[in-house]
Order: C-alpha cells, then structure tokens, then sequence
C-alpha cells in the first residue's frame, strides 16, 4: 500500500478546520461564549443610559402636563377677569354699583394687617362716614386696638357714630329670651 503524501495530508487537515470554522461561524451558540467583564460594563452603560433616557423622557412629559394645565389656568383667570370687568358696567347702567362696598372691605383688610398705633394715625385722618364703614366691616379685635391707639377726642367720636348707627337698627334676640320689664 502506498503511504499518502504530506501534502494530501495537509490538504485534507486544512479542508477540515475550513469545514469546522464555518460551521462555528453559521450557528453561534450565545449560551456557549462567557462574558467578559468588558462586555458586561457595556451592557450596564447601555442599560444605564437607557434608564437615564427614559427618565428624562418623563421629566419633559410632566413639564409639558404641567405647563398645559397652568395654560388652562390663565386661561380660565383671564376669562373670569373679563367677565368681571363687564359685570360692573352693567351694575352701574342699572344703578348703584356693588363696587364702592367692595373697597370698604378691602380697606377694613388693609387696616387689619397695619400695627394698630399707625393705623389709628391715618385712620383718624378720614371722613367719619368712611371710618364707620371700614371699622363696621373689622373684627372687633382689630377695631378695639386701633381704637385704643386713636387720640381720645378721635377715639370718642367714631364710638359714638359706631353707636348711633347700630342703636338705628334692630337687633334681633338669638336666644328668643323675653326683653326685661322696665320698672
């Protein structure tokens, strides 16, 4: 028997590994091949810049809900503002207007928050009609004090206004107890 050549031999050994390494090549097995820890950092900066995305995604989402909804908002104000400007133009074409009673208890609140000794200054400097409505409009506390800080001279006169105008109109018993027997 003759003896096969080296060279058929090698010939036949390289067919072989060209045969073997396409195989390999064609059907990767994943399950087969070990991460490296190269790989696995790329896998977690992946997924790690993934998670950042989708967060970030969010974030201008609920801006954008946000900024919508305060749009809705102004929006609404500025219709009801509208509406408002018009109601007191059509009060005032039908008679007295609501509106001067309305700066009473804005200034009832503004004298409210001032200290009682500055306001009492500047309270007692208004005519008296005004300051019996502004301090029938106060709390009492708040009346009290800036009455407490008012000149005596002032002090008295606005009580006594405050007492005719509440002495004119007639109060009605909460109780429903009978008025004592003048004797």
């Amino acid at each position: 028997m003759a003896r096969p050549s080296l060279l058929l031999m090698t010939a036949a050994a390289s067919a072989l590994a060209v045969v073997a390494n396409a195989a390999s090549i064609a059907a990767p097995d994943a399950q087969s091949v070990p991460k490296t820890r190269l790989g696995n950092s790329i896998e977690q900066d992946m997924s790690a810049s993934d998670a950042a995305a989708a967060r970030r995604k969010r974030g201008l989402d609920l801006r954008e809900q946000a900024a919508k909804a305060a749009e809705a908002r102004l929006q609404a104000d500025l219709a009801a503002r509208q509406q408002q400007e018009t109601a007191p133009t059509q009060t005032a074409a039908n008679g007295q207007a609501e509106a001067p009673e309305a700066q009473f208890d804005e200034l009832a609140r503004i004298y409210q928050a001032m200290k009682p000794a500055k306001a009492a200054v500047v309270f007692e400097q208004l005519d008296m009609e005004v300051q019996m409505k502004v301090a029938q409009r106060m709390r009492e506390r708040s009346t009290a004090m800036i009455l407490a800080a008012m000149t005596p001279k002032g002090a008295a006169a606005l009580s006594m206004a405050l007492a005719r105008r509440s002495a004119g109109r007639p109060q009605v018993a909460a109780t429903g107890a009978k008025p004592p027997k003048a004797r």
